[in-house]
């Protein structure tokens, strides 16, 4: 190449670049503004959202999810806009991304069930952080509802991942919903037993517990001839944070009032008569 031609070139490439930016400067000038002005409203947008959420009480978890999802798609719909206003044929991007789209989202079904899952129990509540429940033979408290998994921690410290898309579907026993619960303890006697000894027993030891409401009453009731013992349930409300604290305590002091008082506590037994 001499340096006629490379001169003629180069005029070529500089007349093109002036022609360009003669016909698309003001839209790359007003493209570069919207960019800049659209990335700080996005910003700002975006912190009033959290705000708003906030003090909605919505959970940590879905505010963190919705904001990171309303900051991608509004920057992706200002970069598209952007893009068309200097020139650029989007039709064939369009074309790509909805094609790329249906591939992620087979590829990601399971994933994307999980996140609508956690997207509805965060917005529904069925149950909360905190709360005691039971869930696909499993139970424990929520320790963390994650926008694809739920965490329950059991009493004895482990830690349960639940799928959300497995949880929402299970049927769940909400121990923590109500703030009472009704408590049934049942207690077998000997066939010799005093009746209502054993009922007055029983009736002291509700009257001494605090825990016990006193609306609803207590019931006292003979519930079954068994084949060993004659059973007896006490049904009394209380606290349902009392719940089990009041059966372990209730179970103790009937065990003691009744060596106590003389009431025998029957083991299992079978009467066999032989016949000569």
């Amino acid at each position: 190449m001499n340096s006629a031609t490379g001169t003629v070139l180069s005029g070529d490439i500089i007349g093109m670049s002036v022609n360009y930016f003669q016909q698309f400067g003001w839209h790359i000038l007003g493209a570069a503004l919207t960019l800049v002005i659209g990335w700080w409203l996005i910003s700002v947008v975006r912190k009033i959202l959290v705000k708003v959420m906030n003090k909605s009480k919505i959970e940590p978890s879905l505010v963190g999810f919705l904001r990171t999802f309303f900051d991608f798609l509004m920057k992706m719909i200002l970069i598209i806009t952007c893009l068309s206003m200097i020139g650029v044929d989007m039709t064939s991007f369009f074309a790509i991304l909805g094609g790329l789209s249906v591939a992620v989202g087979f590829a990601l079904k399971d994933s994307l069930g999980n996140i609508a899952a956690g997207m509805f129990i965060l917005f529904f509540k069925p149950f909360k952080v905190g709360d005691y429940i039971e869930a696909s033979g499993f139970s424990g408290t929520v320790f963390e509802i994650q926008i694809m998994n739920t965490i329950l921690k059991t009493p004895d410290n482990k830690h349960i991942l639940f799928p959300n898309g497995k949880i929402s579907t299970s049927i769940i026993t909400n121990y923590s919903r109500e703030e009472n619960r009704r408590i049934a303890l049942v207690y077998g006697v000997d066939y010799g037993s005093n009746i209502e000894k054993v009922k007055s027993i029983l009736n002291g030891l509700i009257s001494e517990d605090d825990r016990i409401q006193a609306d609803p009453a207590p019931q006292i009731l003979l519930t079954e001839l068994a084949d060993s013992s004659v059973n007896f349930t006490i049904r009394a409300w209380c606290k349902a944070s009392d719940f089990w604290p009041l059966q372990f305590d209730m179970n103790e002091k009937v065990f003691l009032k009744f060596n106590e008082q003389g009431i025998n506590i029957p083991y299992p037994q079978m009467d066999v008569h032989m016949k000569s």
